[in-house]
């Protein structure tokens, strides 16, 4: 028995088979794709949510919301992402990674591709809103190197919130789990968390734990700037990063 047949791996003629006939190989992927696709969406049909509900995350409260809705109108999508990634150097610069938790709520989410500027899912208290006002309305002032444009007429700009209801209504109907009472007090919650001095904002934050209050709101009304940096404070402020750093300390 020569040499080369002493080591033949078992099996080989019916590998050479598949390879030197192109339908059985194709036939014989098509097999081996079909199960695994069995395999990972079968189960997927016995679970009520394939997303991990995290401690703290939210609704937007409706300040929040309206200034999301001045994000995605104004594009800061395509510059900023707010997605941060289990790779190292994401973490080191951003914070911990991105939970799919935390943008359960977002219709459409805010995750992005490109980069153009920083990544904002952590961005909530990391400026105040005086700096975040500079910065909306000249970039340069507080960042030099900043290739990012201004924004300073959402600073005159009265916010039109009269349809915030009717959002949070449709909201809910693709899960969003705004409550008849946050629907009804759509308006005076917003008001509220304008106004640091306002009667109500105690009540709007019983309906919206950690909402952050306007600490140095705009004379005149709510400003589209106010509701866009409202939004901006709350990204990243609602879970409690602490604690999945402990466990893995832990580890």
């Amino acid at each position: 028995m020569s040499q080369s047949s002493q080591h033949a791996p078992a099996g080989g003629g019916f590998q050479k088979i598949l390879e030197t006939n192109s339908i059985l190989l194709i036939v014989g992927i098509l097999l081996l794709v079909s199960v695994g696709g069995i395999v990972e969406i079968v189960p997927l049909f016995y679970l009520k949510n394939t997303i991990e509900k995290v401690e703290g995350v939210r609704p937007y409260t409706p300040l929040e919301l309206a200034g999301r809705n001045i994000y995605v109108r104004e594009g800061c999508y395509t510059c900023h992402s707010q997605m941060i990634r289990p790779l190292r150097d994401e973490v080191e610069r951003y914070g911990h990674y991105s939970l799919a938790a935390e943008s359960m709520y977002d219709h459409p989410f805010q995750w992005g591709s490109k980069r153009n500027g920083p990544d904002l899912a952590r961005v909530g208290g990391k400026y105040s809103n005086d700096w975040q006002r500079d910065h909306m309305r000249s970039p340069q002032s507080v960042v030099p190197s900043s290739i990012m444009p201004g924004y300073p007429f959402l600073a005159s700009a009265p916010l039109k919130a009269e349809h915030l209801a009717e959002q949070m209504r449709l909201l809910r109907v693709v899960g969003v789990p705004y409550s008849d009472e946050q629907i009804e007090n759509a308006q005076a919650d917003l008001l509220a968390q304008n106004g640091a001095d306002s009667a109500a904002a105690a009540e709007m934050q019983k309906r919206y734990p950690n909402a952050v209050l306007n600490d140095s709101p705009a004379k005149g009304g709510v400003t589209e700037e106010d509701a866009l940096i409202a939004y901006l404070q709350h990204l990243g402020v609602s879970v409690d990063f602490k604690l999945y750093e402990d466990k893995a300390n832990i580890r």
